[in-house]
Formats: C-alpha cells, sequence, structure tokens
C-alpha cells in the first residue's frame, strides 16, 4: 500500500477554466422548466461559478487532510482514504459511495463517525474508517480491463479490509453502495458484524397480496416512474456507455449536467435546486473530481458491466444485521427487503435524500452509531 496526495497539475485546471469559457450553449423551451433536462439558464449560472468562483485547491487541501492510499487489488488500481479513530477500540467500518457520488459525499461524516468525542457525541461510538473509490470512479480509475461488475468490486473490497488486517468489521452505503454493502456481508458474514445502507431497494418484487402502507404505496409509484420518466440515464449506461463517454470527457459543462440533473432529481424533495440540498461548492467538488480523473466512462461503465453480469437480482437471504436508513424519494419497500436481508434496524426520516451523507450527514451518523451500537461487543 502505498501513501497518496492529491496534486492536480495546475494544467489541468486552466485547461477546465478555458473549456468552460469556450461553451456552446444551446437554448431553452419556453415554460418547460426541469421536465426535459437541465435548463441552460440554470446551467450558465453554475457554469460561471465552476469557472471564476469555486476553487479546487480549497478543496483538495480538504481531501488531503485525511490519509489516503492506494493499492492493487485484481489487477485494478484502488484508491481509498483511511481514517483511523483516536479511539482504539473503534469499530473498523467500510463507507461505499455510488454514482453519481465519490468519497466527497462522506467529507461530512469523516470526523462525527471517527472521532464522536470531538464532536458532542459518545467516544464509545467511534470508528475506524475504510473509505474506497469504486473502481472506475475517482481515483481508483479509469478501469484499464472490463468485467468491474458490483460483484468483482464487492470481492475487492474484502481484499482491501483483509490486507488493512480488518477480521471484523461494519459495512454502509448508499445507492451502488447499498448493492455493495450487503453483498460483503453475504461474502464474509463471518467478518461483516452489521450493514447499513440508506436508499435500499429490494430486486424482489412486490407481492401483490401484502398491504401496503400509505407511505409504500408512494413509494411503490416513485419506483414505477423511476423505472420509467428517469430511466434514460441508466438505460444509456447499461447499454452504451462508450458513446456518451465521448461527449462528457470532452466537455466540462456535458459532465456537470449529466451530474447537476441527478442531484436536482433525487435530492430532498422540499429543495428547488441541487444547491438548495447540498452545499454547491461540494456538489462542484464531485463534479470536478470526475473531469480531472476522466472517469465519466469507466464510472458509467460499471452499470454496463453489472447489468450484462446479472448481478442485479435477488441473492440468497443474507444472515447479516441490516439496518435501513429512509430518506424522502427512497423506494424501500420493508416486505420485500425482509425477504433479501436480515432486518433488525429500520429508520424513516422527513428530510435529505438520495445523497444523505451530502444532505442529512446528522441524522445519518445518528442512525449509523445507533445500528451499530448493539453490535459492537
Amino acid at each position: 500500500m502505498k501513501p497518496f496526495t492529491i496534486d492536480i497539475p495546475q494544467a489541468d485546471l486552466d485547461d477546465l477554466r478555458e473549456r468552460l469559457a469556450r461553451t456552446r450553449w444551446t437554448t431553452d423551451l419556453p415554460g418547460v422548466g426541469w421536465s426535459r433536462g437541465v435548463p441552460a439558464s440554470y446551467l450558465k449560472g453554475l457554469a460561471e461559478y465552476w469557472r471564476d468562483g469555486y476553487d479546487w485547491r480549497v478543496h483538495e487541501r480538504e481531501l488531503n487532510r485525511h490519509p489516503q492510499f492506494t493499492t492493487e487489488i485484481d489487477g485494478q488500481n484502488v484508491h481509498f482514504l483511511h481514517v483511523r479513530s483516536p479511539e482504539p477500540d473503534a469499530l473498523p467500518l467500510l463507507l461505499t459511495h455510488g454514482w453519481p457520488g465519490s468519497i466527497v459525499e462522506f467529507l461530512n461524516v469523516l470526523g462525527p463517525l471517527s472521532d464522536p468525542a470531538a464532536h458532542g457525541g459518545d467516544p464509545a461510538d467511534a470508528f475506524h474508517l475504510v473509505v474506497p473509490s469504486i473502481p472506475g470512479s475517482g481515483f481508483s480509475g479509469p478501469t484499464t480491463e472490463p468485467g468491474w461488475d458490483t460483484h468483482r468490486v464487492t470481492r475487492a473490497f474484502a481484499e482491501l479490509m483483509d490486507r488493512l488486517g480488518y477480521d471484523r468489521y461494519g459495512a454502509q452505503g448508499g445507492d451502488t453502495g447499498a448493492v455493495i454493502s450487503p453483498g460483503l456481508g453475504r461474502l464474509n458474514p463471518d467478518k461483516v458484524v452489521g450493514v447499513h445502507a440508506n436508499g435500499l431497494s429490494a430486486f424482489t418484487p412486490v407481492d401483490p397480496a401484502v398491504e401496503l402502507t400509505d407511505a409504500e404505496r408512494e413509494r411503490l409509484a416513485r419506483l414505477d416512474y423511476l423505472n420509467t420518466e428517469q430511466s434514460g440515464y441508466a438505460m444509456i449506461q447499461i447499454s452504451r456507455p462508450q458513446t456518451l463517454a465521448h461527449g462528457l470527457h470532452d466537455s466540462p459543462v456535458g459532465q456537470l449536467a449529466w451530474i447537476a440533473e441527478k442531484f436536482k432529481e433525487w435530492t430532498d424533495p422540499a429543495a428547488d435546486l441541487p444547491e438548495d440540498a447540498v452545499d454547491r461548492d461540494l456538489l462542484l467538488t464531485n463534479v470536478t473530481l470526475y473531469w480531472l480523473t476522466g472517469t465519466a466512462g469507466s464510472s458509467a461503465n460499471s452499470y454496463y458491466e453489472t447489468a450484462h453480469a446479472g448481478a442485479w437480482a435477488a441473492g440468497e437471504r443474507s444472515p447479516v444485521p441490516t439496518g435501513v436508513a429512509v430518506f424522502p424519494l427512497d423506494v424501500s419497500i420493508r416486505h420485500t427487503l425482509d425477504r433479501e436481508h436480515t432486518i433488525v434496524h429500520w429508520s424513516e426520516f422527513d428530510r435529505g435524500g438520495h445523497f444523505a451523507a451530502m444532505e442529512a450527514p446528522d441524522l445519518l451518523v445518528g442512525d449509523v452509531r445507533a445500528f451499530f451500537r448493539g453490535l459492537r461487543a
């Protein structure tokens, strides 16, 4: 394992600003708002701030405050943060991001989870944190060969924890992380003491004979909406990620729009704009990370690999204790998840959204602490 420090060449940052300045803008149809995607009128303002107001170096320094390393696993470079708690008996916890997220998702929870005493919490709730970039994303990318579906990523992360000497640990994640984290439990039930997930979806269909609550009926309707109106991005990434990659890899505004759309659609419904739900600089740090690492294509390829490997399918019911945090717009339905997981903890929240660690870090931290409290002995 090699220590790693982020140090982006200034020429790359200058190139980004020059490309943003040369953007050829499209136009908006009158009165359609966000219904057909990201409006140019909104995107221009965000891109202008990215070019003239946002300072990557500030956020590069913030990322570099946390110890980082790289190691090669199964032929692929894997980058990760390793934030050791000052509490010697802390429980190791693997945090896994999703798409279009990154390690940036977890910046607001690293301190409270690793050093609760310094953030008004109980030191007994401390974790040693391992936060990898999924192969194909961030500094774990691009991938160098086909085949990096979620099962392979899960095996790689299990190997990472073994190399770090952690033979007893927890796993937490949302989005893709809510697939990989339970996968770790199934793969190593003797090592994974518990799995906590937000945005957890079942691969088992809803049983029509089961009576749903009003909230669950709303979630089922949202799931139908996600599978139709909001499935376009996924179908492209599942079927033709390389064609998409040419545009996103060459145009920073294209990359910005592709990610900003998801932050508009998946964040707290009470927020009018993405930056009303997530700090604007944090959103742009996430986008900039995709741009600077050239991982638009390889991160999209993970959808192709997973779909074509049949990895989005119900597996054997996990015996590992599982906690579920449900935020607004999540589509978690209890009876379908009970068939795939051993759920011992269930929480529902009225604020936050898909990017819970960025939108409602206090709620997520509190729920993670509460869930693992009974699993540490």
